[in-house]
């Protein structure tokens, strides 16, 4: 697995991106999910570069893996808060834009877009995976 360290800091979302997108493109991941991958980091960064370490700072850790059969696996690891995104209660988005409560979507797209999603805390920490297959998926 290749990885990288970064501060849980809003200012290192574009390190993170670039290091994925470099991953995507050498392992030649089609645009479009490459788009759906990129758009579910930046959920998931930007929600622990917020809430992980209040009112501290601390690092994050992204770790990228693709298997022999296709499936991309992306890691973020933390030592903030123990806190579970998926068990959050998915936005009902029959609801027009402005009635609808803050929170929620990012994590609800992300998702829709992946093909697995789950969420551990061991060891004191955070580690929320997502994998996606890049075989047999068209650009």
């Amino acid at each position: 697995m290749n990885t990288l360290t970064v501060k849980a800091d809003i200012n290192s979302l574009n390190d993170v991106l670039s290091f994925i997108t470099s991953e995507l493109e050498a392992n030649d991941c089609p645009a479009k999910v490459q788009m759906q991958i990129e758009i579910s980091i930046e959920e998931i960064f930007v929600n622990i570069a917020h809430y992980a370490y209040p009112p501290k700072e601390g690092d994050a850790v992204v770790g990228f893996e693709l298997t022999d059969d296709g499936i991309i696996s992306i890691t973020f690891t933390d030592r903030g808060v123990p806190y579970d995104p998926l068990k959050k209660p998915d936005p009902d988005i029959t609801v027009p834009a402005s009635e609808r409560k803050i929170g929620g979507l990012g994590i609800y797209m992300t998702k829709q877009s992946m093909d697995k999603l789950w969420y551990e805390y061991r060891d004191g920490q955070n580690i929320l995976t997502m994998q996606k297959n890049i075989r047999g998926v068209s650009s």
